[in-house]
């Protein structure tokens, strides 16, 4: 199999499941036009030069969601495409303290909400997902 690691993305990137003490989850939404709707999916984002991938996670966390957490769990470890080397590293966050979320301009439309681990599970199956890293995420949180 020839591979073309120039046409795919290079930064690794993180995903967080930010699990409060009552089992809600944090969930973004946002409408993404391209695929057709209003997409759930969890915080996370690219590595920034010089972060490690819990680095990353505690930032998008910050940004994304306004949530630090005291505790950290990684989750694993997987390539995002087969032609790229580029990692998704999944996390779990306890302990949470929350804040005001910290958007970027390309975020402004993330809706955060806390939904309960069930419920969340349960939206994976509904297609309610985009991308694959949150529902991965939240299956390994779970187990």
């Amino acid at each position: 199999m020839t591979l073309n690691p120039s046409s795919e993305p290079t930064n690794d990137a993180s995903v967080i499941v930010a699990r409060d003490a009552d089992n809600n989850v944090a969930v973004l939404t946002a409408l993404f036009p391209d695929h057709g709707g209003e997409y759930l999916f969890l915080p996370g984002g690219r590595q920034e030069p010089g972060e490690t991938p819990e680095d990353c996670a505690r930032r998008e966390l910050r940004e994304e969601a306004g949530v630090t957490a005291e505790s950290w769990r990684p989750l694993g470890s997987y390539a995002m495409t087969l032609k790229s080397t580029a990692r998704i590293h999944l996390f779990e966050a306890t302990q949470l303290t929350c804040g005001p979320q910290q958007l970027t301009p390309s975020e402004e439309g993330f809706k955060l909400m806390w939904w309960p681990l069930d419920d969340a599970i349960k939206a994976i199956g509904e297609g309610r997902f985009l991308l694959q890293g949150g529902p991965l995420a939240l299956l390994l949180a779970r187990s």
